[in-house]
């Protein structure tokens, strides 16, 4: 089966991680715990000696396999080096945010934290985040990978990993169904799911988001329906709300047209589309760049992740650009005991050389340094390559990212696409709603 440009027989895989929602409780987190907060500012020894040796490293990668081994070693080698003791708090990803803001407000987190990119905002407008531009400048990192950690002009985050958020496809399933090529257009995108759906025995076309932990996953979507979600504004402020115009209703009604079609279905969020596609019960779904060894770690069927096939996002129409959304981890550092050390520990996991190679062949995530990106073992996997060049090239953040209710926006708008879903609102009087919401919380 062939793809556009790259055959399908060529060994590419998508290797991704999705971004998860703030719940209820993180919502409430988030609507008390940024109220009258100050700026951030560096190393200060509020809460503790910031020069200790001790400090603490919080995260989701190590609550769930295949990251936590990777990270694990890590941390195990830096405490060996630096003898010293790192705490490891972890928290489940769709859980994360809210447990972290809790623990920020009531200063139990302190020391290196691992954040989603679109996360920034909402902790940096808490105050507590160290500026890590004098890391920064001495980590040879990329400018987008660099530009991913600053908000409001400063450098709260260094890069991790940088990539983007694409479909992923089952290229036996899509064989099977005899798909030829990719679908360029939202039209040939929903004839292919139609032919997979053919194929019978309980298999998902398109294991796309309907719970409200990944139903921002449609932002691209309505984006590929000329919704610009929001227009004008720069930095942290500014811009007017988008969503409500025809392009998110349109983006919106074809969704749930694809719902009452059971070409997606009810209740998928990453993680179920994740065990969906490991079942090869999935022939298309949205994931980051750790996809491929989250699959290769819960399938039964060794050869599934070699089928694993990136996908250009189809357009509207044939010749617009292709939407991506830009992803990517960070590691922040929150004022505290042993944050100079927090902040010298989070240089070396996401700068040096040898240890973000080896975390690029743990967990197939790109390194975020010129020097990771251009080892041998690095470029010598042509699924980064491909993935790069043809889905990253026109991936662009959530513009909602800059607004410290980031993820309180990102509920407002799932909420309401879920009730389009289920039958309680017409997509007109839904993206009306939440165009409303978001205008209110971005004022608010």
């Amino acid at each position: 089966m062939n793809s556009i440009g790259p055959t399908r027989t060529r060994r590419d895989a998508l290797r991704m991680l999705g971004i998860g929602a703030l719940g209820a409780l993180g919502a409430t987190a988030v609507a008390g715990g940024l109220t009258a907060c100050a700026p951030s500012s560096g190393s200060s020894t509020t809460g503790g000696d910031a020069a200790a040796k001790d400090f603490t490293f919080t995260s989701w990668s190590l609550n769930e396999e295949p990251s936590k081994t990777v990270v694990q070693k890590i941390v195990d080698a830096w405490e060996k080096q630096e003898k010293s003791k790192i705490r490891t708090p972890s928290y489940p990803y769709n859980e994360y945010l809210s447990q972290l803001i809790l623990k920020l407000r009531g200063g139990e987190t302190t020391g290196v934290i691992q954040l989603d990119i679109a996360w920034l905002g909402t902790l940096a407008a808490m105050g507590r985040l160290v500026d890590l531009e004098a890391q920064a400048k001495t980590g040879g990192y990329t400018e987008v990978a660099l530009t991913s950690g600053q908000y409001d002009g400063t450098q709260y985050g260094l890069p991790w990993t940088t990539g983007s958020i694409g479909l992923i496809a089952n290229g036996r399933l899509l064989d099977q169904a005899g798909i030829t090529k990719d679908p360029v257009t939202t039209q040939e995108f929903e004839d292919a799911l139609r032919a997979v759906k053919d194929l019978g025995g309980g298999v998902i076309p398109y294991a796309a988001a309907t719970k409200v932990a990944q139903l921002k996953d449609i932002l691209p979507w309505m984006q590929t329906f000329g919704c610009p979600l929001l227009e004008g504004g720069e930095g942290n402020s500014g811009g007017k709300v988008a969503i409500g115009d025809d392009a998110s209703v349109d983006a919106v009604t074809w969704y749930k047209k694809l719902y009452d079609a059971k070409l997606i279905a009810a209740d998928v969020d990453r993680f179920d589309a994740r065990a969906l596609f490991a079942q090869g019960k999935a022939g298309f779904y949205d994931d980051a760049l750790v996809a491929k060894a989250v699959i290769a770690a819960q399938a039964k069927d060794a050869g599934l992740p070699d089928a694993m096939q990136p996908v250009v996002r189809p357009v509207l129409h044939s010749g617009d650009t292709p939407q991506a959304l830009l992803w990517g981890h960070l590691l922040v550092v929150a004022r505290g005991e042993g944050s100079d050390t927090a902040a010298d520990f989070a240089l070396h996991a996401t700068a040096d050389k040898a240890t973000v190679v080896e975390y690029f062949e743990g967990l197939g995530l790109p390194p975020a340094t010129t020097a990771g990106l251009t080892d041998p073992k690095v470029t010598a996997d042509t699924f980064i390559t491909d993935w790069t060049e043809r889905i990253t090239k026109t991936a662009t953040g959530n513009p909602f990212w800059r607004y410290a209710k980031a993820a309180q926006i990102d509920e407002a708008i799932a909420k309401q696409v879920q009730s389009v879903l289920i039958g309680q609102s017409s997509a007109k009087q839904a993206m009306r709603a939440a165009g409303e919401e978001v205008t209110t919380l971005i004022e608010g």
